[in-house]
């Protein structure tokens, strides 16, 4: 079965492969937004659904410059997204990578967002799944909200994270838990991660398996909740930065995060 049928029988039996329950599953919701990342090795990702943010440091004293270029950002030719950093002098930084959003082009308030990766590897290698508010441009960052789907670091390669951060509760004091499967690594294979993001709840999960859940109810105190608008997705790849830490002797490049598809689900216009 490919993919793309697969998701169609998801749908038709009410979306209980996408971790739907209960009214969600009810007529008028379904699949609102795709990538499969269909098409010939090298391609760009598609100008209509995603753009490059293109830069260096983004606030986390990262050592990657994330370009616009094939070498960083393309399809495998085999379904997937590559994004694929690289030890290379660019513009003044030891490293190349890629980051890319759906800013402007695809936004959205509630809803699950998943997407099927296989992670790298590597001491200083900080890949992401994660979602900002679309009126960052105005109030800022964390004002906007941050939710990280699935945040990664190299040299753990059997632990990923789900966070919320925003006003209150950013930073080191962000909103936070850990996953850690019992053997084997993310790098090995692909898995699914998602969030369930409604009016009062986000719910994380890997492969099925809920492993974080923040209610607005439960915010702690100086904790403002400010997922309540429209939100855009972006992957990328980091090399170092404060979280991380940075490359060292045993890091080996290059290191390739592989995105199988991104899909949203939800309430259907």
């Amino acid at each position: 079965m490919t993919r793309r049928c697969a998701a169609l029988v998801c749908l038709a039996l009410g979306l209980a492969a996408a971790g739907c329950k209960g009214d969600d599953a009810s007529p008028g919701y379904g699949l609102v937004w795709q990538d499969e990342f269909d098409g010939p090795a090298g391609q760009l990702p598609d100008s209509e659904r995603w753009r490059f943010d293109t830069g260096t440091d983004w606030g986390n004293a990262q050592l990657e410059w994330d370009t616009d270029l094939a070498d960083n950002v393309s399809l495998d030719g085999k379904g997937n997204l590559a994004i694929t950093a690289r030890e290379q002098e660019y513009e003044g930084q030891p490293y190349t990578s890629g980051r890319i959003k759906t800013k402007d082009l695809f936004e959205r308030t509630y809803g699950r967002f998943e997407a099927r990766i296989k992670l790298p590897i590597g001491q200083g290698i900080w890949p992401a799944f994660w979602m900002l508010g679309e009126d960052i441009d105005d109030v800022g960052w964390p004002a906007c909200g941050e939710i990280d789907v699935m945040e990664y670091r190299g040299h753990e390669p059997g632990v990923i994270h789900g966070t919320i951060h925003g006003p209150g509760h950013y930073g080191d004091n962000a909103i936070s838990s850990r996953h850690e499967i019992s053997q084997g690594g993310f790098n090995l294979g692909f898995h699914e991660f998602a969030v369930d993001w409604t009016p009062d709840s986000i719910v994380w999960t890997v492969d099925g398996y809920t492993y974080h859940s923040v209610k607005r109810a439960d915010m702690p105190a100086g904790a403002t909740w400010v997922y309540d608008h429209p939100f855009f997705i972006l992957l990328n790849v980091a090399v170092g930065g404060r979280w991380p830490g940075y490359p060292d002797e045993t890091t080996v490049f290059p290191q390739t995060m592989l995105i199988d598809y991104v899909r949203v689900y939800g309430t259907l216009p």
